[in-house]
């Protein structure tokens, strides 16, 4: 039996040879793990300490002769930690992961000889067959404890559900029946804690702390305009001490907050899903050293990150439930006395959290239309051959598999890079879905409650968890009777916001690969042969004026559409923007636009004007010869380029000398426009720079 005393050794080891001792919970749950060989739940607030609880589990557990301890944790970032902390317990942590495919075979023979003391991997390496066949059978009877981190995403019902995280249940089937298991999380309430319970099989102890955090100084505040918002985050931000996070909804936010800030003198950098691996690593680094002043990141920044000197965190909109936005305001104040989290609510909030909802499930079409392409072909379809099958994004694609997959009995198999058609039945849980929906609806309706909320901020947030220890914390707004952070913005800012909105185009990048297979027409007329698009092909770098239905031009655009004519507000804004903040647009010559037979004079009519006001000639060279499905009806690459085939030709004649303004009103994939300017560089125009006014694509 280990001591209450061994395992207080390894734990100041951990924490630098610092005299501390266990929080409460923290040696009752090593306990029941390592003596007792059983399984935990263990629900306890952000910085109480619940790696340390597995780091100190598995080095008894090592040195009592146990192997390899499996940790399935969710995000790269959180490995990194991870890794870093077991380290300095001296434990052999490893990893196989997407980034780091040079070392698998390094890790494998580790593995098997039995040399590593931690195997970090995430829940989507579970559905990949050869690392199950190679790494995790072999070592399966030796694993001596599985660590489900973040395991509110086991549940249905958790914040941040993956599909993937189902096969924990499939991977604790071939365990030996006796292992140690512990699950963790801070973001649970009593229903996630019962769903996660009863997946991880009988006999579970669940442990649940306090979740009152006595550091955090509570605020929310409704600010519908984004220029107030930006203001605000301008004006207070340098006022704070210590670093910090913003977090918004999209990409397109992180960008552009980032942006902003940076205009305004802060030393912020945008993080989220889309930026490299490496890079997001650095800015990782650069936050824990204090070398930024903030991150403005997406969720892709959550789970895990641990940095306790964190002063503030603060929301450029609202999250669309209690749980996840305890869970990211919870990153501040972890080791400090005082830090500030400050929600903002904005006008195009509900919207967003809309469409997550309504996307977070694949309909029945999709799903049906899979499963009939898959029944059709004998020897199976890969990834590829589906999209071409089917007309669905990869992205949605690869969201019907990972729900299908994932059932007890699934109606499709991947072998060998390609998945095929099983002899199960499969009908969709409609009412289930649906029941989680409605589900997801009420947790927005409390999030709004919560901005309205007129009693202890903490206090709410502690009682949705289903915490039995909420109080009031007397430091909130609301315990105070006034902001903690003032509410106002100065007006100068506000302006220079305004302004910077209304400058806010983004880049426009044309596409570097066709499909040739799907543009059998233009290949035959001009010989294309290869893959990449030539260089001589391609368009130049362009850009788009906003982001549709956005303040201020994209609601512009999208009345425009409406009237069926776009106002001159939109043309001095693009000339604007062509004289003043786009240089390589001065070697413009002349002005040019796509055809559209559904509404033959919106496109040319503005196209027109923005060269008469450039004081360049117009030329609709450009024209449609023949009626295309819209574009925005095909979902990937292969039917975008097929709905295109043949349907644009240059006028016979036409002069085209000098490089072109191509225009267009409104850009989803952009291959209208790649197409475009790949046929006015075949017909010599010197080069091709795109312009539309809108983009619909959801970043």
């Amino acid at each position: 039996m280990t001591t209450k005393v061994e395992a207080a050794e390894f734990l100041r080891v951990a924490m630098g040879n610092r005299a501390v001792t266990f929080r409460e919970g923290q040696w009752e749950a090593i306990d029941h793990i390592v003596n007792r060989r059983g399984k935990v739940l263990c629900v306890q607030r952000t910085g109480w300490g619940k790696s340390m609880v597995y780091f100190v589990s598995a080095k008894l557990l090592r040195s009592q002769g146990h192997g390899v301890t499996l940790i399935i944790s969710p995000l790269l970032a959180l490995m990194r930690n991870q890794i870093e902390a077991a380290q300095r317990l001296q434990l052999r942590a490893v990893t196989i992961n997407s980034t780091n495919q040079t070392d698998w075979d390094v890790v494998r023979r580790s593995l098997l000889a039995d040399e590593a003391d931690l195997l970090l991997i995430s829940p989507e390496r579970l559905a990949n067959d050869d690392f199950v066949a190679r790494a995790l059978q072999p070592i399966a009877a030796r694993i001596g404890l599985l660590v489900i981190d973040e395991a509110h995403c086991i549940s249905d019902w958790g914040h941040d559900f993956r599909p993937d995280y189902r096969r924990v249940g499939q991977v604790l089937a071939r365990l030996p029946r006796n292992i140690a298991v512990l699950a963790t999380t801070a973001t649970a309430n009593r229903r996630v804690e019962r769903d996660v319970a009863s997946q991880l099989g009988d006999g579970v102890q669940v442990q649940r702390g306090p979740l009152m955090r006595d550091s955090l100084a509570l605020q929310a505040m409704r600010m519908p305009s984004p220029a107030e918002r930006l203001a605000w985050l301008a004006d207070r931000i340098p006022q704070i001490a210590g670093s910090g996070i913003v977090y918004t909804l999209t990409t397109r936010d992180a960008d552009r907050v980032a942006q902003w800030l940076q205009s305004r003198g802060v030393d912020a950098r945008a993080y989220h899903a889309g930026k490299e691996n490496a890079e997001r690593q650095v800015l990782e680094q650069a936050l824990l050293t204090n070398q930024l002043k903030c991150l403005v990141a997406t969720t892709a920044l959550g789970m895990g990150y641990d940095k306790p000197d964190l002063t503030f965190v603060i929301h450029f909109q609202t999250p669309g439930n209690v749980v996840a936005y305890y869970q990211q305001v919870g990153r501040a104040g972890r080791a400090i006395n005082r830090a500030f989290g400050v929600l903002m609510s904005g006008e195009e909030e509900a919207g967003i959290n809309e469409y997550f909802r309504d996307t977070a499930f694949p309909p029945q079409w999709q799903v049906d239309r899979i499963l009939h392409a898959l029944e059709d072909a004998e020897d199976g379809l890969n990834v590829r051959e589906i999209e071409r099958a089917v007309n669905l994004r990869p992205s949605q694609i690869e969201k019907v598999l990972k729900l299908l997959v994932v059932e007890p009995m699934s109606p499709v198999l991947r072998l060998d890079g390609k998945w095929a058609r099983t002899p199960h039945a499969f009908v969709m849980d409609r009412e289930r879905m649906e029941h989680l929906t409605r589900q997801r609806e009420a947790e927005w309706a409390q999030m709004q409650a919560y901005l309205k909320n007129e009693r202890c901020s903490m206090q709410f947030l502690a009682e949705a968890l289903d915490d039995a220890t909420a109080a009031a914390c007397g430091r909130c707004a609301v315990c105070l009777g006034h902001p903690v952070l003032a509410a106002t913005v100065e007006r100068q800012t506000l302006i220079a916001a305004q302004q910077f909105i209304r400058h806010s185009e983004m880049p426009l990048e044309l596409k570097k690969q066709w499909d040739l297979g799907a543009l059998a027409t233009y290949v035959a007329t001009f010989g294309w042969n290869k893959a990449n698009i030539p260089l001589e092909l391609r368009g130049e770098d362009g850009r788009v004026l906003s982001r549709w239905g956005e303040p201020v031009w994209g609601a512009l655009v999208a009345q425009g559409k409406e009237a069926g004519r776009f106002d001159d507000e939109l043309v001095a804004a693009t000339v604007e923007l062509l004289r003043q903040r786009w240089p390589a647009a001065a070697r413009i010559a002349w002005v040019t636009c796509i055809p559209s037979r559904r509404h033959p004079d919106l496109v040319p009519d503005f196209a027109r004007r923005v060269a008469a006001a450039l004081g360049l000639r117009f030329c609709p060279v450009v024209e449609k010869s023949r009626e295309t499905e819209p574009q925005k009806h095909m979902e990937n690459r292969f039917h975008q380029c097929h709905n295109l085939d043949g349907a644009f030709v240059i006028q016979h004649g036409a002069n085209i000398d000098g490089p072109v303004l191509l225009v267009d009103d409104v850009v989803d994939s952009a291959w209208t426009l790649t197409l475009a300017a790949a046929l006015l560089k075949q017909a010599g125009a010197d080069a091709v720079f795109p312009f539309a006014l809108a983009t619909t694509a959801a970043k």
